[in-house]
Order: C-alpha cells, then sequence, then structure tokens
C-alpha cells in the first residue's frame, strides 16, 4: 500500500511538471493588477485602522443578524423584538467604547 502511494506521488508531481504552463512574472504578482509593488508586503498598518476593522465587523454581524430576524418576528412576536433590541444594546455599548477610544477620529 505505501509502495502504491509513493508512486501515486511520483506520478501526480511528474505529470504536473510534464503538463505546468510557465508563469509570466508581471501576471502573477500579487496586488495591484501587475504593477510594481511600491511598499512591502508585510508593512504595518496603524493601530486605528484594527480598531476600524473591529466596529466594521460589529455592523456587518449586526446585518448578518438581522435578516433573520426580520423573517421570524411575526411568528415569535415580542420576544423577538426585547431580544433584537438587547442585541443592539450589547452593540450600541460597544460603539461608545469604539468612540471612546478614538477608533472614529481619522486625523
Amino acid at each position: 500500500m505505501a509502495l502504491m502511494a509513493v508512486f501515486a506521488v511520483v506520478f501526480l508531481y511528474a505529470f504536473h511538471r510534464l503538463t505546468a504552463v510557465a508563469a509570466r512574472p508581471v501576471e502573477v504578482l500579487p496586488f495591484q493588477s501587475g504593477w510594481m509593488p511600491q511598499e512591502h508586503a508585510l508593512s504595518r498598518f496603524h493601530v486605528r485602522w484594527y480598531l476600524a476593522s473591529i466596529v466594521f465587523l460589529a455592523f456587518d454581524v449586526e446585518m448578518l443578524f438581522m435578516y433573520p430576524w426580520a423573517v421570524i418576528v411575526i411568528e415569535r412576536g415580542l420576544s423577538a423584538v426585547v431580544e433584537m433590541f438587547l442585541f443592539l444594546g450589547a452593540l450600541l455599548v460597544a460603539v461608545v467604547w469604539a468612540w471612546r477610544e478614538g477608533a472614529f477620529r481619522w486625523a
């Protein structure tokens, strides 16, 4: 069985080497549509961008939970409305915290 596995791996590697198309270096650059990069790929971002992305994710998750809620609110009644406002209240606390931390200041 091990000999079969080794043979399969060798066969697939040889098949790949025979049929591979040579990549053109300008077209396989990682970003900017083939332009030469202006900065290093591992350059650091300011910490404010991380806070902004967390705030974006909070609002994105809010919308993710509000779509199914809108469908079942008629079935559940008042309890669904109360649960959604508790969820929105928790998100409001997160937004107030981000505001106090300066995540919305861009200057």
